[in-house]
């Protein structure tokens, strides 16, 4: 398997703990199998040169792209479809349905999980029972659902419009690992699920854009209690059965069951079929076949209209094509049941252009309408890789160039290097606090920092608008009255939703600004995971227990707790931390000792620290990338691929350096303080392991494997 930044662009704990435990699933899709900057479409064009969108022209692209060595290594199978002006350009398909049975892959035939597409028919059908005044969307939405107990200290409703913009001010709720199943027997309902998992409300709502699952689940229950019908009676009746759309629905049973795809993982390896839970997921559960996909992308473009019925009127079309935030004019954020395109280098995301992506396990789509060009392209296909990263672009530069064009900036008054210092601080996710990028200001210049690039320098190019030197890219903030940055939105880590600044940590009393490990502690309180009290005392050289480790690290990963009621440990009844450390053990994070127990509340050492860490990792980076790896001092045999791998890495304090000969004395068998716990949590926070792995692997001659 090839080691490259084109595997993932998402921190240690994305790619690794919450792809695991399927927080991902039903995330926003670019965070889960996307390219980095290094990816590049094959080449489709010269870059200006518009080609008519002919069925000629269209399947000479598809030939091409699909032929290229880098879209095959990650290709089991793949459909697209493009319309324009009413009629079907081309649909075909590539690959393998099935791999093993060698089924190819039909565009009217094959069904695919269109996962998060499924949101744009769910606010289709709401925007329909607002047409015949069935639903108001400046409501309450409970005024539809009825009254459901949940918190919001705002005193500002969450209307059935937050809904639809993902404005909602909800606790990121996503899909829990048990919602993805091998249980085909139990139904649940859209309403008992949402009972069961109402979130709280926690920033005042329409404030701010985070992509949001559960918003998009309430809009479901809002369209099945507006209507007065089952969710999914009322898709079949009102949307599907307008459109000949007789290949589509939500229950995995009878043509749709038979003729799913097979699903594949990153490496190619099949994965064993499932059903998601709530039944009937109207934020991600919907099947359907490129064919049918394209009967809807043809009315929509055509005002509503498919022959003689029509689904959406006119005036409805034209509010869903209309994008209602942004952080900056190039970044727009979503519209009634759209988002935004992906970033283009230079040109950032087009607001003629309207998209909707997706991802289930082992499923990626990626819709494209382009209303102006009355064209509308989907692309779907059944194995994890970054296939709609390289495609779109390609598209786009192939047929429509005048989208890809540098964007034309007004003048504006560059910020002063003190006056940069508003956006300083550390930002993590509004949905996934693991992805986090750091922002400073290095000789005058902003500068931005993640897991996935390292460092870079941000250009200024307009006001609260920066342009990465690296990717070429647009990175925009979002500055409160005070003048303290707080919003921001970049291309890489999750362009779906807006990252928060945390207050500036302010250290311990035990642990100063002057002290060696202030940065990490002070991070850590920035993001919220150590209380951020001067006052207090942080104890830096003490040690920290095992059950502690692991809270933490799943904490900071925003995996929760497991359900788990038969806990493995005899040693964990009643424990504080007993489903943290549960989750680990399903995670295959954590193993007990030798006597059967886990000891929670022992001292863990350095070398356990990083095994557990390794176990994580190991099946994605092979000990042999750090065989070359030299340590020095004493590390227990069973530990020595872990600690080689931490050592590489640079998961490790300021403590350790490495001796005259390379060599670095990890301290493996002594205690692990806070202080070099904290230092951990950071590096994992901040280092590039990606580029380090791929570094290495360059360097071993594993790249090209």
């Amino acid at each position: 398997m090839k080691l490259s930044l084109l595997r993932n662009r998402s921190a240690f704990w994305t790619r690794t703990v919450l792809a695991a435990s399927l927080i991902l699933t039903l995330a926003a899709p670019a965070v889960q199998a996307s390219a980095a900057p290094a990816a590049s479409a094959p080449p489709a064009s010269v870059t200006g040169q518009a080609k008519p969108l002919t069925t000629e022209n269209a399947a000479a692209f598809l030939k091409q792209f699909f032929s290229a060595d880098e879209v095959k290594a990650q290709l089991a199978g793949a459909v697209v479809i493009v319309v324009k002006d009413g009629k079907t350009v081309i649909e075909e398909g590539f690959g393998y349905a099935d791999k093993a049975a060698k089924t190819a892959v039909d565009p009217d035939e094959t069904v695919f999980r269109m996962a998060s597409v499924s949101k744009t028919f769910t606010a289709a059908a709401a925007m329909q029972l607002v047409e015949q005044g069935k639903i108001d969307l400046k409501a309450d939405f409970q005024v539809y659902t009825g009254p459901i107990v949940f918190d919001n200290p705002f005193g500002v409703p969450v209307t059935v419009e937050d809904l639809l913009t993902h404005t909602t001010g909800f606790r990121i709720q996503d899909p829990q690992p048990e919602d993805i199943n091998d249980d085909f027997e139990t139904k649940v309902s859209i309403e008992d699920y949402v009972l069961r998992n109402m979130p709280p409300v926690v920033r005042e709502p329409g404030t701010s854009y985070m992509y949001d699952n559960f918003a998009s689940l309430l809009l479901g229950l809002v369209v099945e209690k507006a209507s007065g019908m089952p969710y999914e009676d009322y898709m079949e009746k009102y949307v599907f059965s307008p459109l000949n759309m007789d290949s589509s629905g939500y229950l995995l049973e009878g043509k749709l069951k038979e003729e799913l795809a097979t699903a594949y993982d990153a490496t190619g390896k099949a994965l064993d079929l499932y059903t998601v839970t709530p039944t009937v997921m109207p934020h991600g559960g919907m099947l359907s076949t490129a064919d049918d996909i394209g009967k809807f992308m043809t009315a929509f473009l055509n005002g509503g209209i498919s022959g003689n019925s029509r689904i959406l009127a006119a005036s409805t079309v034209d509010a869903m094509e209309e994008y209602r935030s942004s952080i900056h004019p190039l970044l727009p954020n979503t519209t009634y049941g759209f988002e935004a395109p992906i970033q283009l280098p230079g040109a950032g995301s087009s607001s003629k252009i309207i998209t909707k992506a997706g991802d289930l396990i082992g499923f990626s789509t990626y819709m494209f309408l382009i209303p102006e060009q009355n064209t509308g392209v989907f692309i779907a296909y059944n194995q994890q890789s970054a296939l709609r990263e390289m495609f779109y672009p390609a598209f786009i530069q192939a047929f429509f160039p005048q989208y890809a064009a540098p964007a034309k900036l007004d003048a504006f008054q560059p910020l002063s290097a003190e006056a940069l210092d508003a956006f300083t601080g550390y930002y993590a996710d509004l949905r996934l606090k693991s992805l986090v990028s750091t922002v400073a200001v290095h000789e005058g210049a902003l500068t931005i920092s993640d897991a996935l690039l390292g460092t870079r320098q941000l250009r200024q190019v307009d006001d609260n608008l920066f342009i990465d030197e690296l990717t070429k890219k647009f990175t925009g903030f979002e500055l409160t009255p005070g003048g303290q940055g707080a919003y921001l939105k970049e291309p890489y880590l999750n362009p779906y939703g807006y990252e928060q600044k945390g207050p500036d940590g302010v250290g311990y009393a035990d642990v100063t600004a002057s002290h060696p490990y202030a940065v990490p502690v002070m991070m850590l309180q920035s993001l919220g995971y150590l209380p951020n009290d001067a006052a207090l005392r942080f104890e830096p050289a003490a040690g920290i227990t095992r059950a502690e480790y692991v809270r933490l690290m799943l904490e900071s990963s925003g995996v929760k707790e497991s359900k788990t009621t038969k806990l493995v440990f005899p040693d964990l009844q009643g424990h504080p931390d007993a489903g943290y450390i549960q989750m680990a053990v399903e995670l295959g994070m954590v193993e007990g000792t030798a006597g059967g127990e886990f000891q929670p509340d022992r001292i863990i050492s350095r070398q356990e620290a990083a095994v557990m860490v390794w176990r994580l990792l190991s099946a994605q980076y092979p000990d042999k990338l750090f065989q070359d790896v030299k340590l020095a001092g004493n590390t227990d045999k069973w530990a020595i691929p872990a600690v080689k791998m931490a050592v590489a890495l640079g998961l490790y304090g300021p403590d350790i350096q490495a001796d005259a000969k390379g060599a670095v004395d990890f301290k493996s068998r002594e205690a692990l303080s806070k202080q070099e716990n904290a230092a951990i949590l950071y590096a994992l926070f901040t280092n590039p392991i990606d580029q380090i792995v791929a570094g290495l692997a360059e360097k071993s001659g594993e790249a090209g494997k």
